[in-house]
Protein backbone atom coordinates (compact mmCIF):
# COMPACT_ATOMS: atom_id res chain seq x y z
CA UNK A 1 0.00 0.00 0.00
CA UNK A 2 1.22 3.26 -1.01
CA UNK A 3 0.73 5.89 2.01
CA UNK A 4 1.04 9.47 1.21
CA UNK A 5 3.30 11.94 4.36
CA UNK A 6 1.49 12.87 7.47
CA UNK A 7 -1.60 9.77 6.45
CA UNK A 8 -3.65 9.20 9.80
CA UNK A 9 -3.52 5.60 10.36
CA UNK A 10 -5.84 4.55 13.70
CA UNK A 11 -5.83 1.35 15.02
CA UNK A 12 -8.16 0.56 17.04
CA UNK A 13 -10.15 -1.61 19.04
CA UNK A 14 -12.76 -1.34 21.59
CA UNK A 15 -10.69 -0.56 24.29
CA UNK A 16 -7.72 1.31 23.29
CA UNK A 17 -7.11 3.65 19.85
CA UNK A 18 -4.01 4.54 18.71
CA UNK A 19 -3.22 7.18 16.02
CA UNK A 20 -0.37 6.93 14.06
CA UNK A 21 0.80 9.59 11.30
CA UNK A 22 3.29 8.59 8.21
CA UNK A 23 6.26 10.57 8.79
CA UNK A 24 7.66 8.83 5.50
CA UNK A 25 6.73 8.85 2.38
CA UNK A 26 5.22 7.13 -0.21
CA UNK A 27 8.34 4.66 -0.76
CA UNK A 28 8.91 3.90 2.90
CA UNK A 29 6.93 4.13 6.16
CA UNK A 30 7.40 5.52 8.85
CA UNK A 31 4.66 5.92 11.12
CA UNK A 32 5.15 7.92 14.35
CA UNK A 33 2.30 7.40 17.23
CA UNK A 34 0.41 11.28 17.44
CA UNK A 35 -1.55 10.40 19.95
CA UNK A 36 -3.77 7.18 22.03
CA UNK A 37 -6.39 6.58 24.23
CA UNK A 38 -7.40 4.23 26.12
CA UNK A 39 -11.27 3.08 27.78
CA UNK A 40 -10.88 1.73 31.62
CA UNK A 41 -12.19 -1.83 31.73
CA UNK A 42 -14.71 -0.84 34.57
CA UNK A 43 -15.75 -3.77 36.82
CA UNK A 44 -19.34 -5.70 36.44
CA UNK A 45 -20.33 -4.14 40.02
CA UNK A 46 -19.46 -0.84 38.76
CA UNK A 47 -21.60 -0.78 35.32
CA UNK A 48 -24.93 -3.24 36.78
CA UNK A 49 -27.59 -1.92 38.28
CA UNK A 50 -29.37 -4.76 39.19
CA UNK A 51 -29.97 -8.40 39.01
CA UNK A 52 -31.27 -9.82 35.57
CA UNK A 53 -34.84 -9.85 34.79
CA UNK A 54 -37.80 -12.16 34.84
CA UNK A 55 -39.59 -12.72 31.63
CA UNK A 56 -43.27 -13.34 32.13
CA UNK A 57 -44.85 -16.44 31.64
CA UNK A 58 -46.71 -17.56 28.80
CA UNK A 59 -50.77 -16.76 29.20
CA UNK A 60 -52.81 -19.38 29.73
CA UNK A 61 -49.91 -22.15 30.18
CA UNK A 62 -48.89 -22.70 33.43
CA UNK A 63 -45.71 -22.48 32.69
CA UNK A 64 -43.94 -19.99 34.70
CA UNK A 65 -41.57 -17.11 33.47
CA UNK A 66 -37.91 -17.44 32.52
CA UNK A 67 -35.04 -15.06 33.02
CA UNK A 68 -33.55 -13.07 30.51
CA UNK A 69 -30.29 -13.09 29.51
CA UNK A 70 -28.45 -10.53 31.31
CA UNK A 71 -26.99 -7.88 28.73
CA UNK A 72 -22.98 -7.85 28.02
CA UNK A 73 -22.07 -4.57 29.73
CA UNK A 74 -18.40 -4.56 28.76
CA UNK A 75 -19.18 -5.27 24.76
CA UNK A 76 -22.21 -2.46 25.35
CA UNK A 77 -19.01 -0.04 26.51
CA UNK A 78 -16.79 -1.27 23.73
CA UNK A 79 -19.28 -0.44 21.09
CA UNK A 80 -19.63 2.99 22.50
CA UNK A 81 -15.97 3.75 22.39
CA UNK A 82 -16.01 2.86 19.11
CA UNK A 83 -18.97 5.26 18.53
CA UNK A 84 -17.04 8.15 20.05
CA UNK A 85 -13.93 6.93 18.24
CA UNK A 86 -16.24 7.54 14.90
CA UNK A 87 -17.50 11.08 16.43
CA UNK A 88 -13.94 11.83 16.71
CA UNK A 89 -12.60 11.22 13.67
CA UNK A 90 -15.30 12.65 11.75
CA UNK A 91 -14.91 16.33 13.64
CA UNK A 92 -10.53 15.65 12.41
CA UNK A 93 -12.03 14.67 8.61
CA UNK A 94 -14.42 18.01 8.97
CA UNK A 95 -11.41 20.35 10.38
CA UNK A 96 -9.16 19.19 7.32
CA UNK A 97 -6.69 17.60 10.10
CA UNK A 98 -5.83 14.37 7.44
CA UNK A 99 -5.83 14.00 3.95
CA UNK A 100 -5.33 10.14 3.85
CA UNK A 101 -7.22 7.29 6.53
CA UNK A 102 -6.33 3.90 7.34
CA UNK A 103 -8.33 1.72 9.76
CA UNK A 104 -6.71 -1.41 11.15
CA UNK A 105 -9.46 -2.78 13.48
CA UNK A 106 -10.94 -5.90 15.01
CA UNK A 107 -14.30 -6.98 12.71
CA UNK A 108 -16.75 -6.17 15.67
CA UNK A 109 -14.89 -2.85 15.83
CA UNK A 110 -15.10 -2.50 12.22
CA UNK A 111 -18.62 -2.74 12.14
CA UNK A 112 -19.65 -0.18 14.48
CA UNK A 113 -16.88 2.57 12.87
CA UNK A 114 -18.28 2.18 9.14
CA UNK A 115 -22.17 2.79 9.38
CA UNK A 116 -20.66 6.35 11.42
CA UNK A 117 -18.29 7.22 8.91
CA UNK A 118 -19.30 10.78 7.68
CA UNK A 119 -18.76 11.09 3.81
CA UNK A 120 -15.88 13.13 4.22
CA UNK A 121 -14.43 10.26 5.87
CA UNK A 122 -14.76 7.33 3.83
CA UNK A 123 -13.76 9.93 1.07
CA UNK A 124 -10.54 9.45 2.83
CA UNK A 125 -9.94 6.08 3.46
CA UNK A 126 -7.38 4.38 1.64
CA UNK A 127 -7.97 1.40 3.38
CA UNK A 128 -9.09 -1.03 5.91
CA UNK A 129 -7.47 -4.19 7.51
CA UNK A 130 -9.83 -6.15 9.60
CA UNK A 131 -7.23 -7.34 12.36
CA UNK A 132 -6.21 -6.92 16.33
CA UNK A 133 -3.02 -4.85 16.00
CA UNK A 134 -2.99 -2.55 19.20
CA UNK A 135 -0.97 -4.43 21.61
CA UNK A 136 1.99 -4.65 17.89
CA UNK A 137 4.53 -2.74 18.23
CA UNK A 138 5.00 0.17 14.90
CA UNK A 139 7.03 -2.11 13.41
CA UNK A 140 4.27 -5.43 12.88
CA UNK A 141 1.77 -2.56 11.91
CA UNK A 142 3.99 -0.96 9.59
CA UNK A 143 4.61 -4.53 7.94
CA UNK A 144 0.69 -4.99 7.50
CA UNK A 145 0.59 -1.60 5.90
CA UNK A 146 3.26 -3.05 3.59
CA UNK A 147 2.06 -5.74 2.63
CA UNK A 148 4.52 -7.99 4.28
CA UNK A 149 3.73 -11.31 6.48
CA UNK A 150 3.76 -10.11 10.01
CA UNK A 151 4.77 -12.15 13.03
CA UNK A 152 1.73 -14.05 14.33
CA UNK A 153 0.05 -12.50 17.33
Amino acid sequence: MTLPNNALILVADGRKALFLRNQGDEQRIDLRTASHSERDDRKDSDIKSDASGQSPAPAGTGLPGGTMGEPDFHQQEEDRFARDLAEKINAMALAGQFDALVVVAPARTMGELRPLWHKEVSARILGEHVKEMTDRPIPDIEALLIGEAAPPS
